[in-house]
């Protein structure tokens, strides 16, 4: 007999996907403890499961990998057309989707390049800067927004920090798309209008190890040309010319329930999560839902206290170095998590949450 945990890793479902298909029905275990709960499968469960982790892969509809599977188990009886039946028509409805997804993209490409040749004028806006900002803020602004820069290649301009310029703030951000970073440094020199750019991560580096408490650092911007200049040493490159997202509507969500944080605590308890998912339990504080013998399986319990969502724990140990006193701002089950210091609503972060299911 297999574990639950020995059939996630040589099928490649994962525990949670098995638990999943367990409750729905498709991969049912030969035997759950009735004492600990613990399931356990049959050594001719293992094919099933694999060829479950293909047809899930493949974005099959629960429905037809029921008819897969049974078909499957059928083969013996003579039943072997059904199953080809259900892959063709399959396969048929994810090149229409794909079709479909071209369409759109295309339109969507369209609208775009309408937007953005209407904007066009004749006269190119100057973007030009050249201000004053604390060594010290400026080093904890870096910090806090460094952990969520991207690394994705097909996104070149998510590989840097955007540096955004209005009035006497410099708002600091970064976004790999799962989560965001937002923080504010204190500026003085600034009165002309707003200026933004997008610096790439080494140069971000650079600035940052020349950055020494108790200076003052003087930051301009021309252009895509960047340079910062404190104690007679000097960083300069170029940004990477490309818009950097609207922070600002991705950070404009409802007003949720606000949670303070026993900081010391949830990192203790992440640290001990190996997952790429864990469940946190919102009630007057947030803990982590401790783990059963199938992986999270506590944290699906029915009935249990407190609203359940699930997060990256490396991802929210990052947020969580931002500072000893934060708060969770939970707005839903499908909404960012929103983390800040008690006092600073302009110094954020942002985390996608991820389902506890398969």
């Amino acid at each position: 007999m297999h574990s639950i945990g020995e059939m996630g890793r040589d099928s490649g479902l994962g525990v949670s996907a098995l638990r999943f298909y367990d409750r729905a029905g498709v991969l049912v275990p030969a035997r759950v403890d009735p004492v600990t709960g613990y399931r356990w499968y049959a050594p001719e469960q293992l094919g099933e499961a694999r060829l479950l982790a293909r047809l899930r892969q493949a974005g099959m509809p629960l429905a037809d990998v029921r008819l897969v599977l049974a078909g499957w188990a059928g083969a013996d009886s003579g039943d072997t057309g059904l199953v080809p039946r259900l892959l063709d028509g399959h396969l048929r409805r994810l090149e229409r989707e794909l079709a479909d997804a071209r369409g759109a993209l295309s339109t969507v490409r369209a609208l775009l390049e309408h937007k953005e040749s209407s904007m066009t004028t004749t006269t190119t806006p100057t973007r030009t800067a050249r201000l004053t900002v604390p060594a010290t803020e400026f080093a904890a602004a870096l910090d806090a927004v460094r952990f969520a820069v991207g690394n994705d290649p097909e996104l070149p301009v998510l590989g840097g920090i955007l540096f955004d310029v209005e009035g006497a703030d410099l708002h600091l951000v970064a976004t790999d798309r799962y989560r965001m970073a937002v923080a504010c440094a204190p500026t003085e020199g600034h009165a002309g209008e707003r200026v933004r750019t997008t610096v790439p991560t080494p140069l971000a580096d650079a600035m940052r190890a020349l950055l020494t408490d108790g200076c003052e650092a003087v930051l301009t911007v021309d252009g895509d040309a960047v340079e910062l200049e404190t104690q007679g040493r000097r960083v300069a490159g170029q940004g990477l010319g490309e818009e950097f997202p609207d922070y600002r509507r991705l950070t404009r969500l409802p007003e949720g329930r606000r949670i303070t944080l026993d900081v010391p605590a949830l990192r203790r308890a992440l640290a001990g999560q190996d997952g790429e998912r864990c469940a946190l339990v919102l009630t007057d504080t947030v803990t982590v839902a401790a783990d059963d013998s199938d992986g999270i399986g506590a944290a699906e319990g029915v009935g249990a206290a407190g609203d359940r969502v699930g997060v990256n724990p490396a991802f929210l140990l990052d947020a969580l170095a931002a500072g000893e006193e934060m708060q969770l701002e939970y707005v839903g089950p499908r909404a960012p998590l929103v983390l800040l210091r008690p006092g600073t609503e302009d110094a954020i972060s942002l985390l996608m949450p991820c389902t506890l299911d398969a």
